[in-house]
């Protein structure tokens, strides 16, 4: 390692007028693309594991490449020497906590088994080495429709951050990193001043404890991922302001929901003080559109008897992808309870669904097997599958990290130490 994850954020809120990118691990493919890219430009990679995504196999794993921490953690290293890639990666947990998988919330579960799990998953990211935990605990389905009480808050993620230490020290493990907040709306830190209150009365409580300062607060900048767009309002006077707050307080502001943003947004970032801004998603809606496009040039080719037959990749794919109802967390409201038959039936919103849900149905068996089928007939034709879509992926995060002012920021943390 070259420089802490703490280093680059202390750059960056000192004056450094660049925004780092946390990076959904979507799969493999776009694991391969941020090394590569990491390594060309001389850049940091942040990995943000969801506790769908990457958990431990107790808890039935993560939906991505069936990763627990472990797996996930050498699956990275195994990548960066592939790829020969010898600069700074970081794990990080996002949205850890109680309710944080969506079987958690959907079985209502209590309180007290929430937060056990939470605490087991925080233990098991700890011994596989992660950098970065996110502790949230807003995600309460026992309190749905409203604002979620910020001494509830509070005092969970004091309590949850305490645990993390306390198990941390006990077992001799390395120093880590904490990100606190939520952009959710239920979370009740929307407001300026009660992202600032927020603040205060939380290192009044690690004080007290002795507790180590968060790296990362989440700030609400206006962002909201919906379908395959960002449909929130990104607002650039609030996004100063809550720069300026954190400033102060000496941490950096994680922006949540970052996916599907013009440039005209992106390039404002630095300059606004934004130390970090999350994407995941849009990673997985623009690998599915590429293997779309790749499964199009198949079956053109199949037509026109340049290969025998094409295979089912579209069609198998998007069965998949409806019946999974992985999409319904991204749907607008007046898409919320349409049955399978009517979105079946509705041509544009199911391209929608299987543009943005997709990436959560690439390990099901009957996609890898019409995956394999397409890579195979398109490989005999001369095409290079793999390759296409790691370099669509490549093309997005780097127009984002190009916006961001990231390369070479490796080298520039390092020289100002």
């Amino acid at each position: 390692m070259k420089n802490t994850m703490k280093q680059y954020v202390d750059y960056i809120v000192n004056g450094g007028k660049s925004t780092m990118l946390g990076i959904g691990p979507m799969s493999p493919a776009l694991i391969q693309a941020c090394f590569e890219l990491g390594k060309e430009k001389d850049l940091p990679l942040m990995f943000i594991a969801s506790r769908n995504q990457v958990d431990a196999d107790e808890f039935g794993a993560g939906y991505v490449n069936n990763w627990d921490q472990f797996r996930f953690a050498a699956d990275l290293k195994a990548m960066a020497e592939k790829v020969g890639f010898d600069g700074d990666y970081f794990l990080c947990r996002d949205h850890g906590g109680p309710w944080q998988r969506d079987k958690e919330r959907k079985d209502h579960i209590p309180e007290a088994e929430a937060m056990a799990l939470a605490r087991r998953s925080y233990q098991i990211d700890m011994d596989a080495g992660f950098d970065l935990l996110h502790i949230d605990p807003t995600k309460d389905p026992y309190v749905v429709g409203k604002v979620i009480d910020i001494e509830l808050v509070l005092s969970r993620t004091v309590e949850l951050i305490r645990f993390c230490e306390e198990y941390r020290k006990a077992n001799n493990l390395k120093e880590f990193f904490y990100e606190v907040g939520t952009e959710e709306t239920n979370g009740g830190l929307t407001d300026i001043s009660a992202y600032e209150g927020f603040i205060i009365e939380l290192k009044t409580r690690w004080a007290a404890e002795s507790l180590p300062q968060p790296l990362f607060i989440v700030g609400q900048t206006g962002t909201l991922t919906r379908l395959t767009k960002n449909v929130g309002h990104f607002n650039d006077k609030q996004s100063a302001e809550l720069s300026a707050i954190s400033t102060r307080h000496g941490v950096g502001l994680k922006e949540h929901n970052g996916d599907y943003l013009p440039d005209e947004i992106l390039l404002k970032h630095p300059g606004l003080g934004i130390t970090a801004m999350n994407v995941a998603p849009a990673y997985g809606t623009i690998e599915t559109r590429a293997y779309l496009k790749l499964a199009e040039v198949e079956k053109d080719l199949a037509a026109k008897g340049f290969i025998k037959s094409a295979s089912h990749l579209k069609t198998v794919l998007t069965r998949e992808c409806v019946l999974s109802h992985k999409w319904e967390k991204w749907m607008t409201d007046e898409h919320k309870n349409k049955s399978e038959e009517q979105i079946f039936n509705e041509p544009e919103l199911l391209k929608e669904i299987l543009e943005l849900s997709g990436h959560y149905n690439y390990e099901k068996p009957a996609v890898v097997a019409e995956m394999q089928t397409m890579f195979a007939n398109l490989k005999s034709f001369g095409i290079e599958p793999e390759r296409y879509v790691i370099n669509k992926i490549k093309d997005m995060i780097q127009n984002e990290a190009e916006c961001f002012n990231m390369p070479g920021l490796t080298t520039r943390v390092a020289q100002a130490k």
